[in-house]
């Protein structure tokens, strides 16, 4: 069968077009393409309790959930006055397994805190619940990334703010940081907030950590760490949001006669520059 030389000079064509439809679905795919780091999942959530329910919630843990005692994690206690006995400050309990091939990344785990200081004594604890009127709420959800490194760099770039440095917790093996909390500007601070953790982190992760932190965290001072920074942002009025106002007013000003259904690709690609420009003018 004659082809004729339009015949060849269209198919050609055709040809390079498809090659060039295969190239930009290409690009379009990498565009998409989730970052390892950023395939996240529940790691733990941390609820506050007033002290009326922190016994009873222990008792239905127990009782309702299936709680045994070999899923009780750990359990804190401090002596806060010298003429007082121990308070519990907070436990943590396994509500469930998974079926991951790695123990440690198998745990469905809340960790509960109580305002387990003297009524006379601050806690931004209690402030959290007496300050939203609730007997129960949730202060953070844990989510677990597996390089927390590189997660932590990708969100510094893009104006998250954590109130932590990257700490390392040796008892468990793993590293955790801590964001500011969500809320904006006209608002008292919601109580809410992130960890990010990363569980058997790699030698070099860890090597990387311990350059830029010349002190190591280790268990206690991962959670009283927390804790005391906690209590001094409610002491002083001044709690770190997770992107500070600025950021936030110039994203909401660009955006805020949008409804959500009309936020284009452009638009996000056009955030991610605000916030980027924003750090790197810091």
């Amino acid at each position: 069968m004659a082809y004729s030389w339009r015949t060849f000079f269209t198919a050609k064509a055709v040809a390079l077009n498809f090659e060039r439809c295969l190239r930009a679905c290409f690009e379009i795919s990498l565009m998409y393409m989730k970052k390892d780091f950023l395939n996240f999942q529940v790691d733990h959530m941390t609820l506050l309790l007033q002290p009326e329910l922190y016994k009873v919630a222990y008792l239905m843990f127990n009782v309702i959930f299936g709680v045994s005692p070999e899923d009780l994690l750990y359990e804190k206690r401090k002596r806060w006055q010298e003429d007082a006995g121990e308070e519990s400050m907070t436990f943590a309990v396994r509500i469930g397994k998974g079926v991951h091939p790695d123990p440690d990344l198998n745990n469905t785990i809340i960790a509960v805190v109580q305002p387990s200081e003297p009524e006379s004594q601050a806690s931004h604890v209690r402030q959290m619940l007496d300050g939203h009127e609730s007997a129960a709420l949730w202060q953070h959800v844990a989510l677990r990334t597996p390089d927390l490194t590189a997660f932590h760099q990708h969100a510094v770039e893009r104006g998250v703010q954590f109130i932590t440095p990257i700490l390392k917790d040796d008892e468990d093996n793993l590293i955790q940081v801590f964001s500011g909390e969500w809320y904006f500007p006209g608002m008292k601070s919601s109580g809410m907030f992130f960890e990010f953790v990363e569980r058997n982190p790699s030698e070099e992760s860890l090597k990387e950590i311990q350059a830029k932190n010349q002190e190591t965290w280790f268990r206690d001072k991962t959670f009283l760490g927390l804790y005391g920074e906690k209590q001094r942002e409610y002491d002083s009025g001044e709690v770190t949001p997770f992107i500070s106002f600025e950021l936030f007013d110039r994203l909401y000003q660009e955006f805020r006669d949008k409804q959500i259904w009309e936020i284009t690709d452009a638009d996000f690609k056009r955030a991610e520059e605000i916030m980027l420009e924003h750090t790197a003018n810091k």
